[in-house]
């Protein structure tokens, strides 16, 4: 493979790459490729309208340009996987790809458009489009916080949303068995009281279920005072999840001004850090970890984020000092 080849597949794959702020090239491929996304996806809704048949030709068109690009995009994605993932073979590191959040998000793009007129989980899967925004704003602050968040306080929202679930099944059974009798057509079954208990536990209530006898109308005054109490509970850890982040990030500067020697490993191809967890590296080998450098990039060392290649872990140095095999990865 000649030099000019593997120049050329860098270069593609620096500029396809999302996030690369000190890029020009890159910075005008993540913009351009968002007005593409947003153009398609106006398109889409555009379709769906009655008033616009005159125009439908056009619409067409605009689809049909907007997924040959897309589909530009994922050809060039997977020819350059290979440099998104080094430590892989080639097939292996495709494949990777293929399956990855990214890989899939761009199959659901570029997938309805050759079946609209069959099934209609096909037609469905149209809102993977919208999903390829997120894709873009994955790398950026304003996601990675979102992301961060949600997976920090994972257990405490797993927990309330199982005590949502609960909830939900009591008030529907106990819906239906007092309502059952009165109103049969509307309370037939458990599920009718499932769809009431939704709507009366996360919303207002729709109205076109609502109870008629005393014992149902007591028990929906109660689960209406429960649902606003259980609701608030998943907001309330979000919120104080944001809260944290954004501390961390106003503050992430001040905490190097009690650090007396601060040091950098970069992790090349060879390194054992490569692919680990940051709770791992700091678990195994003791190190007080302060930021990761990634590109232009500076990220708060989050447990649960892998290393790459090319990272650099900003540490204490004087950990660095006590594992001397590590010494020659010191920057100074």
């Amino acid at each position: 493979m000649s030099s000019s080849y593997i120049a050329v597949k860098k270069r593609i794959f620096d500029i396809i790459q999302i996030g690369r702020r000190n890029d020009l090239l890159s910075l005008l491929f993540d913009w351009g490729l968002s007005v593409v996304i947003i153009v398609n996806i106006v398109s889409m809704f555009m379709q769906t309208f009655d008033r616009f048949e005159p125009i439908m030709w056009v619409l067409d068109i605009v689809e049909a340009v907007t997924l040959v690009l897309f589909c530009v995009e994922y050809v060039l994605r997977i020819w350059t996987a290979d440099m998104l993932y080094p430590e892989l073979s080639p097939a292996k590191a495709r494949f990777r790809f293929l399956v990855s959040f990214d890989g899939i998000v761009d199959l659901c793009t570029i997938l309805p458009f050759f079946y609209l007129s069959g099934f209609i989980a096909f037609r469905m899967l149209r809102v993977g489009r919208i999903f390829h925004l997120f894709r873009i704003n994955s790398v950026y602050d304003s996601f990675s916080i979102i992301t961060t968040v949600l997976y920090e306080k994972r257990n405490q929202i797993f927990s309330s949303l199982f005590i949502i679930i609960i909830l939900m099944f009591a008030s529907s059974l106990g819906m239906y068995s007092a309502e059952h009798d009165a109103q049969p057509e509307a309370f037939s079954n458990a599920f009718s009281g499932i769809w009431w208990s939704v709507s009366t536990l996360l919303t207002v209530g729709y109205g076109d279920i609502y109870p008629v006898t005393i014992v149902g109308r007591i028990m929906a005054i109660c689960i209406a005072f429960c649902g606003v109490g259980v609701v608030a509970i998943p907001t309330g850890i979000i919120s104080a999840g944001f809260v944290e982040q954004y501390s961390k990030r106003a503050h992430s500067e001040d905490k190097f001004h009690d650090i007396s020697e601060v040091g950098e490993i970069l992790i090349d191809g060879g390194s054992e850090f490569l692919g680990r967890r940051i709770a791992e590296i700091k678990d195994e080998y003791g190190l007080q970890i302060f930021m990761l450098l990634r590109e232009d990039l500076t990220i708060i060392p989050v447990d649960s984020i892998k290393v790459k290649e090319k990272d650099i872990l900003i540490v204490s140095s004087e950990k660095i000092h006590k594992q001397p095999e590590k010494k020659n990865r010191k920057k100074k």
